[in-house]
């Protein structure tokens, strides 16, 4: 049904007890906001914001809602899809305010509570974390030059989000620190900007037509991960992680970008290392990320897969589980064989800590039956690390939470390229020579898809830190590692949490000297020594890091590219510019054919249930 406010007329799913609730304010009961976001400012339609929204379903089952207001230059619309996680049953989005502003939120705010606490005057509707960040923008309704970081810096958690701000006539984007949640937007030929949790919303505007990014592509297949706000969609530009975007109309109704506002930045503050307290300090840190991540009042699983990082996850998880009364979560690990050592690692793990231990093979035509969903939920390249959808879809039978140890690697040095930065620079640097690359052709500035046109590898591989900085700053981790949580978990209705990204122990990653971080034995130094306070196995404390995707289905990977590298080898004259890329990277070849197919060719929604060599032999004209 619609509500009708002053000005504006917003829509709820469901119904029944929802209404009168609203009518008689009385606080609707929090959840916490894992869900879909789309939205329109300019010439705005809310029948195609809910379409955007229908077509993210599966990232928010669980309830719809809608907003639309006509204004004297325009319009706009939001289109919400909603995970219930806390408060199964309550907590419904858009969330109006007093103060004249509607919010939709993807995310989570694990100190609303808190916050809430401090806040004692404000008129509160609901009882949940999406309705801090209304109460925290109340505080600067009134102010002239609003300052939006000094509320948003409040905030601990993980966000996309957008307010509509009815008295300043302005729409603000915002997104968490590091980029755990994603946020992309597109400016329609009319001057109309159209926004998204993913692209593949986008593409339900009659407006909007989906077209390569050339040069995004070339740099995502030299380095193996898209840079800066890139998207791999010409004119889809990601919403800056740690920023605010305000958003405006011109008086011909066109969408303009106001201003951007940086509520964080990448700071490394470099502190002497105790060998005493130093491990206890930062174990820690990520202690309190894990509990504050483990408060849902739908089940928890902990995704294991038998390396350090997400072994120390369930140790804690278990830990924090019994001191707190609360149910031990179960924990989840896949792979191609029962001898793989992932997942043998991963047994010994579970018994060790004594947690219920869910394992599942993937099945051998798993590939082939499952890449063109794995393309259209990923939205991107890589076909090798698979293994994330049979996972996520085991763990989504029997939870609706998951914690997951993505972004340690970044933070602590765990990468094996680490130790020879020398040759993995050169790697990238002729990847690149095989493009004709002009850095002048790089759209830059605020709220444009690139940084800067500075992506040559020689400057950025001179020592750890600076290449954990450039790496955390420009994509590897929000554009590969948590693009890959947020889309394979959400197109499986799960939300992946990670804890080593909390607030508290970036900040204490980010004081490691280098020998901390890496050393010509090991890597993750100093996360290590902080492990071995846990309860886990010796072994696992000192397990090396192995390559996620081929690691865990070593066979299935190989054999797949040898069956399919042939045929690569003929795709890849059809690319232009990128065929001398594609030539030295078979499985990339592979890749880009099937995005292309699945993308670019028609319908997504329809394309990604056809077989996979149909979808291989059908493609679209690729543009010159």
């Amino acid at each position: 049904m619609w509500l009708y406010g002053p000005s504006h007329h917003w829509f709820l799913s469901p119904s029944s007890s929802l209404t009168s609730k609203r009518q008689n304010d009385e606080p609707i009961q929090g959840a916490l906001a894992v869900c879909g976001i789309t939205g329109i400012l300019g010439n705005a339609d809310a029948a195609i914001a809910s379409s955007m929204a229908d077509c993210l379903a599966h990232r928010g089952p669980d309830g719809r809602g809608g907003f639309e207001e006509e204004l004297r230059n325009g319009s706009v619309a939001f289109g919400h899809s909603r995970l219930s996680i806390l408060d199964l049953e309550g907590s419904y989005q858009p969330i109006h305010s007093d103060h004249g502003s509607v919010l939709i939120q993807n995310g989570e705010i694990y100190n609303y509570k808190e916050i809430r606490r401090k806040i004692k005057n404000y008129p509160w509707r609901t009882s949940g974390d999406s309705e801090t960040v209304l109460a925290l923008h109340n505080t600067v309704s009134g102010d002239f030059k609003p300052n939006h970081s000094d509320w948003i810096n409040k905030l601990d958690g993980i966000w996309g989000f957008a307010i509509w701000d009815q008295a300043r006539q302005e729409l603000l984007l915002c997104r968490d620190p590091l980029g755990v949640k994603p946020l992309v937007r597109a400016l329609l030929p009319d001057g109309t900007l159209i926004f998204a949790s993913e692209v593949k919303a986008l593409q339900e505007h009659p407006e909007f037509i989906a077209t390569p990014d050339i040069d995004a592509i070339a740099i995502r297949l030299a380095y193996e991960y898209p840079l800066d706000m890139t998207t791999l969609f010409s004119g889809v530009t990601q919403v800056e992680p740690g920023t605010i975007e305000i958003w405006t109309l011109d008086n011909e109704g066109r969408a303009v970008l106001k201003s951007i506002q940086r509520h964080y930045k990448q700071t490394r503050v470099i502190a002497d290392w105790d060998h005493n307290s130093g491990p206890d300090w930062l174990l820690s840190s990520l202690r309190k990320s894990v509990e504050s991540r483990m408060l849902s009042d739908a089940p928890i699983g902990v995704v294991l897969s038998g390396g350090l990082d997400s072994s120390l996850i369930a140790a804690l998880a278990k830990d924090i589980a019994l001191e707190s009364g609360g149910v031990v979560p179960e924990c989840w690990t896949v792979a191609s064989s029962e001898e793989n050592p992932d997942f043998v690692a991963a047994e010994l793990v579970a018994n060790h800590l004594e947690m219920n231990h869910n394992t599942s093979i993937i099945e051998e035509n798993a590939f082939w039956n499952r890449l063109p969903s794995f393309i259209h939920d990923g939205e991107d390249l890589d076909i090798t690390v698979l293994f994330w959808q049979p996972l996520f879809q085991q763990i989504s039978n029997s939870a609706k939470v998951a914690l997951c140890g993505q972004g340690a690697d970044e933070l602590h040095g765990g990468y094996p390229r680490y130790k020879g930065l020398e040759e993995h620079s050169n790697m990238v640097s002729n990847r690149l020579s095989l493009y004709d690359f002009n850095p002048s052709r790089l759209e830059l500035g605020d709220g444009a898809p690139w940084k800067d046109s500075n992506v040559h590898p020689t400057h950025q591989f001179k020592n750890i830190q600076e290449t954990l900085d450039f790496e955390l700053e420009r994509g590897q981790l929000s554009n590969f590692q948590l693009r890959l949580g947020d889309r394979h978990g959400m197109a499986q209705g799960l939300e992946v949490r990670v804890p080593f990204l909390g607030k508290q122990h970036v900040l204490a990653s980010n004081s490691l000297p280098g020998e901390m971080l890496i050393s010509d034995s090991t890597e993750k130094v100093a996360l290590r020594q902080a492990s071995s306070l846990s309860n886990l196995p010796e072994s696992i404390v000192g397990r090396p890091k192995l390559p996620a995707g081929t690691a865990t289905t070593p066979d299935l990977v190989s054999s797949l590219i040898e069956e399919l590298t042939p045929h690569a080898m003929e795709w890849s004259s059809e690319y232009g510019s990128l065929a001398s890329i594609l030539r030295d990277q078979p499985d990339m070849a592979i890749g880009i054919r099937l995005f292309h197919s699945i993308h670019f060719t028609d319908d997504p929604n329809v394309r990604k249930s056809k077989p996979l060599m149909d979808l291989l032999d059908d493609v679209s004209a690729w543009p010159a």
